[in-house]
């Protein structure tokens, strides 16, 4: 694993959105999935949100896949954590909002901050490699048989993150004639627990990468790690964009009551579109 890298609070901090959803709920694979289609209902372009420890019913990534729906491609967020996602209410618990924080005592805050290894902790083995890959790679496959299914890109956060760069590492060979998993382009935001160099070394398939300076699970030292590693692949497109000040999860749980911060959230979802727009077509 990276250096430095800890359980934070960080990983469960952020801002539940406000909003409609424009998509609906189905079966993919054996997961349930929400789904959110283009005006043309194309599947040529297909998006596969893989999301942070919050899960697939998180009202932000339904909102963010509705934006990608919007910009034409056909998006997926399945339940890769099976009904078993973290509560939505550890964002307040964790990391109330910094007027509320300024209030507490220190016992609070202790309290706070032992809350994060007891619940993540446990989360972690439950949902490791080993019982996740499998259920993502089978989820591509599933996609990929989906008639008029043409290229399809993984956008993973936090949690999510590193297994949206495992997918760019191209199909696995089963042995039994068959490929499993892999995609066509990958975008990683602020990914977490990422192995450097050995999640890296492997990527042959397009990857974008969107991270914070102040991110406390992907220290600056990892993220340099990274840049030299991924500029010794000149066979592979990819790009890293840091965005300056912003914190772990900003991509999707990012504050909107702060220009800076919705600013960097719009302008990373718009990092993957664009980069989606220019490997799937």
């Amino acid at each position: 694993m990276s250096e430095n890298v800890g359980m934070s609070d960080c990983c469960l901090s952020g801002k539940v959105h406000q909003g409609q959803t424009a998509g609906r709920e189905d079966e993919i694979g054996g997961l349930a999935t929400y789904i959110s289609e283009p005006k043309n209902q194309s599947k040529a372009k297909t998006i596969i949100f893989i999301s942070d420890v919050f899960g697939y019913k998180f009202p932000n990534v339904r909102l963010l896949a509705d934006e990608y729906a919007k910009a034409g491609f056909y998006a997926y967020v399945p339940d890769f954590h099976q009904g078993d996602s973290l509560p939505v209410s550890f964002l307040e618990v964790i990391e109330p909002p910094l007027k509320t924080k300024e209030t507490l005592s220190l016992v609070d805050k202790a309290k706070n901050a032992a809350m994060v290894p007891a619940t993540l902790g446990p989360w972690l083995a439950k949902h490791r490699e080993g019982v996740s890959r499998p259920l993502i790679d089978g989820f591509v496959n599933a996609v990929r048989m989906t008639p008029g299914t043409n290229k399809i890109g993984a956008v993973g956060f936090c949690w999510g993150g590193r297994y949206a760069i495992l997918q760019a590492h191209g199909q696995d060979k089963s042995g039994k004639g068959s490929d499993i998993g892999g995609v066509d382009a990958a975008y990683a935001c602020h990914p977490s627990l990422v192995a450097v160099p050995a999640d890296f070394d492997p990527v042959e398939k397009p990857l974008s990468l969107a991270m914070g300076t102040k991110d406390t699970l992907l220290d600056q030292g990892t993220v340099g790690k990274i840049q030299d590693l991924m500029a010794k692949k000149t066979e592979v497109p990819h790009e890293i964009r840091l965005y300056e000040e912003q914190v772990h999860g900003f991509a999707l749980r990012s504050d909107w009551s702060s220009d800076a911060d919705k600013k960097a959230m719009d302008e990373a979802a718009q990092q993957g579109i664009e980069w989606f727009s220019k490997y799937l077509s």
